[in-house]
């Protein structure tokens, strides 16, 4: 006679209070971009740039959650998310970045948070996801030091709408894009190609980020920062290419990691950005490494550099463009022949243990969670009408799988927000990139759940992942 295992042996279990999630961005899904009093953002000029977005796709209708979240909000409810993790439009709020609240567009957010509420999920806001009022770029934008008390003011305004109904709120996503991929490459928002701009941007972001969490602070309310890290290493022990990981390294982990968690920048970071003006002034990093509760980490993928001019098989990147010092266009990334998903990233989870387990101990403790994790895929409707996605269900499963043996190593991990809940605008993809959990047809905006939303809903319901790969 045999007897069945237990759940607890089929499963890989995660802890009871782990917070399980999806997340959204305001430009990605909102729409309504002129109505209710919203301002214009960078984002909106910069996608009615002619050439600049793929398919001159823009964010006006998005997916019309503006008008659809209380829809979308018992989706999320039918999936069994615990939490949403959204951001606030800065111009819907506060049109032109200062001054006049718009009552309108608080007044979406408080609805947004009360229909969460009311469906027992926890709300989740991050109060900058790249969305800068247009009127504040044109006074300077993220480079001048001016929009970061900007930003603090906006967040202490958000807070007295529904700070007494949110616990965990996010600061900043991102700010390496922002600073870099906005201000040095031009491949996003505002789409401006000055070095020297984009790393006084990175600086007063995280300056932002510091006064925002002091104003947002008060006893029973918990405050980070979002991150996109990534797993960096050399494609060979040629010293081009070591000093070469070591850069990106820098740049892209090291500066924000060490300035949110120590307090400071890296030496070597410092030295190879030596020819600008951070646009540092005396007490800054005290304010940006202040008391944080939490710290979000976005993870994709790994990077393997080479410095070495002229190597083969590198490929080019935005986030070599976007690397601001002399001598960074002879920068590439190589392949590992991993499998892709349509981004044309590479598939590799342990990048994910990586960055978590790096964290955890190379840095003072915090408590962390995976705000973003997920994986575009060339999703089609059936005949049946449904959408199959095995490859978003593999990939979810491994990084799931990841996060576990990070939590086993002792990595204090609290929580997975899958990116993202819905197919979207995908920035200067438009909307030829689907990342959603749920299908979205842009023409009738019907929302379809993917096999990977059933998939996620029942890892949610048994609170961890099955034994066998992507049960």
């Amino acid at each position: 006679m045999t007897t069945q295992p237990s759940q607890a042996e089929t499963r890989l279990g995660f802890p009871t209070d782990f917070v399980w999630g999806a997340a959204t961005a305001a430009y990605q899904i909102e729409g309504a971009v002129a109505e209710d009093g919203r301002g214009t953002s960078v984002w909106d000029t910069f996608a009615h740039t002619p050439g600049v977005v793929l398919g001159g796709d823009t964010g006006d209708v998005a997916v019309d959650h503006y008008h659809r979240y209380r829809e979308d909000v018992a989706l999320m409810s039918s999936l069994g998310l615990g939490a949403y993790r959204f951001s606030i439009s800065w111009p819907r709020v506060q049109p032109d970045g200062s001054g006049a609240v718009n009552a309108k567009g608080l007044d979406f957010y408080r609805r947004l948070v009360d229909t969460l509420l009311d469906a027992g999920i926890q709300p989740w806001p991050t109060l900058y996801h790249w969305d800068l009022p247009q009127a504040l770029e044109d006074a300077g934008g993220w480079p001048a030091r001016d929009t970061a008390y900007r930003f603090a003011e906006y967040a202490t305004l958000v807070q007295e709408a529904i700070g007494d109904r949110v616990t965990n709120w996010t600061t900043i996503n991102e700010p390496w894009c922002a600073a870099f991929l906005g201000y040095a490459s031009g491949d996003h928002a505002p789409g401006r190609r000055d070095p020297e701009a984009s790393v006084r941007a990175a600086h007063h972001l995280l300056l932002g980020h510091g006064l925002a969490a002091r104003a947002l602070r008060r006893k029973g309310v918990r405050v980070g920062a979002a991150v996109n890290l990534y797993a960096v290493s050399p494609a060979s022990e040629a010293a081009e290419d070591v000093d070469a990981a070591r850069r990106i390294d820098g740049l892209q982990n090291r500066f924000f990691l060490d300035a949110l968690l120590c307090g400071r920048y890296p030496d070597d970071v410092l030295a190879d950005l030596e020819p600008y003006d951070l646009g540092i002034e005396g007490g800054d990093l005290g304010v940006i490494g202040g008391p944080i509760d939490m710290l979000g980490v976005n993870y994709y993928n790994r990077f393997i550099v080479t410095g070495r001019e002229g190597a083969a098989p590198a490929i080019t990147s935005p986030f070599a463009a976007a690397s601001p010092w002399p001598g960074s266009e002879h920068i590439g990334f190589v392949k590992a022949g991993r499998p892709e998903t349509a981004m044309g990233w590479e598939i590799d989870e342990s990048g994910l243990a990586e960055v978590l387990t790096r964290v955890a101990t190379e840095y003072p403790p915090v408590p962390l969670y995976v705000t973003e994790n997920g994986a575009a895929f060339d999703d089609v409707v059936s005949a049946g009408g449904g959408v199959e996605d095995p490859d978003r269900i593999a990939y979810l499963d491994a990084h799931l799988r990841a996060c576990h043996a990070a939590i086993a190593a002792g990595v204090p991990l609290r929580g997975y927000f899958a990116w993202s809940l819905m197919d979207n605008f995908e920035w200067g993809w438009g909307y030829a990139k689907r990342f959603g959990l749920v299908y979205i047809d842009f023409e009738t905006q019907a929302r379809i759940p993917k096999s990977s939303a059933h998939w996620y809903s029942s890892v949610i319901g048994r609170g961890g992942v099955g034994l066998s790969s992507a049960e």
